[in-house]
């Protein structure tokens, strides 16, 4: 999973699954258009998968895209989508065919037009609103550098990215402490968010008993900023600044 729009470390990746022979799956549904050594996320593996859904940066209310470069595995995506169908409805609607034969157990994962139609016209925006993104990128990182007590994951990430989400870590922290920046963050009419809860701790695991103090740690202590394109840098100086005084005024 490329994460908040910024690449895995991609080489290393497909060095594993050259030696093991694995196919990789690319999660890239937080970067669209963002890039790994020269590469587009979701081009680099087998498979690159996409989501349109309603807080994405292509957004459609729901849905996403498959990309491969594998023919037969296209062929295959393409069968199960509609049913396990040879034809497409809109194939035999046209008159390019009249039968159709069911060869596998398929599903309806086909995208209605009115969707694809939103999809298509916010695809032709994307660049711009992402290059305002990465100036909000730029000015986050310069008024955050100076606050000594969080990071910011992929801080050092030089490539494209679509920065779907501005996420920063406090250190030498706890879940109480997240807690109460976030509110004082609130009380100022700044919205924050968790991106994300760490998985292995959800109920439908809870009979493994993993231990992930890394995980859990960062998990604990995430807090997700505003970021879209309509920010401008007086908000997000504000933003930093009110981020600095709940810092200052904690009492643990």
């Amino acid at each position: 999973m490329h994460y908040g729009g910024h690449p895995c470390k991609m080489d290393e990746i497909m060095e594993i699954a050259k030696e093991h022979n694995l196919y990789i799956i690319e999660d890239a549904c937080h970067g669209p258009l963002s890039e790994y050594n020269g590469k587009k996320l979701g081009t680099i593996g087998t498979i690159g998968c996409f989501s349109f859904f309603s807080n994405k940066n292509i957004s459609t209310g729901e849905g996403g895209m498959v990309v491969t470069n594998d023919e037969k595995i296209y062929k295959e995506l393409k069968n199960i989508r509609s049913h396990g169908m040879t034809t497409m409805s809109y194939e035999r609607a046209s008159g390019h065919a009249t039968e159709y034969d069911i060869t596998r157990l398929g599903y309806n994962y086909r995208y209605d037009d009115l969707r694809a139609s939103l999809a298509i016209v916010q695809i032709k925006k994307l660049r711009d609103d992402l290059e305002k993104r990465q100036k909000l990128r730029e000015w986050y990182l310069n008024e955050l550098k100076q606050i000594e007590e969080i990071v910011v994951p992929f801080e050092q990430n030089t490539f494209f990215s679509s920065n779907y989400i501005f996420a920063t870590v406090l250190l030498d922290s706890n879940s109480h402490k997240r807690n109460y920046v976030r509110n004082y963050l609130h009380k100022k009419g700044i919205q924050t968010s968790v991106h994300y809860p760490a998985v292995h701790k959800f109920a439908i695991y809870e009979d493994l008993k993993v231990s992930l103090p890394k995980t859990e740690y960062v998990s604990d202590n995430e807090i997700t900023l505003p970021m879209y394109a309509k920010l401008n840098q007086d908000e997000i100086i504000f933003i930093c600044r009110t981020y600095r005084e709940a810092l200052d005024s904690y009492d643990a």
